[in-house]
């Protein structure tokens, strides 16, 4: 498994660091089932945000949960090296909840980064961040390109 995977203790003790050398922390998250090119331009619109990108990527458990039992296509080993594999991703964790809400409340990053499809008062953790004195970023949304889609297209 890769370098860039961390717990979720890991990433506090690293974030701290951070931010006592000045440095601006970004947090993404995502099932990022079946890689496009609409997650390559959230991750690089997410790190043009700060210094360090911090990917939560959801577990299978919590993918199934949220988007049924035939998902995700691949694998979390397959999803997380994939997302490390990506060189503006500094960090990764996972999680098995539904939501990233635990990990955000958790890391207190600077700016949480979300794709356009998703408006600000639907953003899980955007409390946090805001009462923290950070702020949230919506990517715009890259029109055509999501998992679903392909999902369909494949199936037709």
């Amino acid at each position: 498994m890769t370098g860039k995977l961390k717990s979720l203790k890991e990433l506090q003790t690293i974030v701290s660091g951070a931010r006592q050398a000045g440095q601006t922390v970004v947090f993404t998250n995502g099932c990022f089932d079946l890689l496009h090119r609409g997650h390559v331009h959230l991750l690089r619109a997410a790190k043009a945000a700060g210094d360090i990108l911090i990917v939560g990527i959801n577990s299978d458990r919590s993918v199934q949960s949220i988007k049924g039992p035939a998902r995700p296509i691949l694998p979390e080993t397959d999803r997380i090296e994939l997302i490390a594999a990506m060189e503006m991703v500094d960090y990764i964790v996972q999680f098995d909840e539904a939501d990233p809400y635990n990990v955000i409340s958790a890391l207190k990053p600077q700016v949480l980064a979300k794709g356009g499809d998703w408006r600000v008062s639907k953003i899980i953790g955007a409390d946090v961040v805001e009462h923290e004195g950070g702020q949230v970023v919506v990517i715009p949304y890259l029109e055509g390109f999501s998992t679903t889609k392909i999902i369909e297209r494949i199936r037709n």
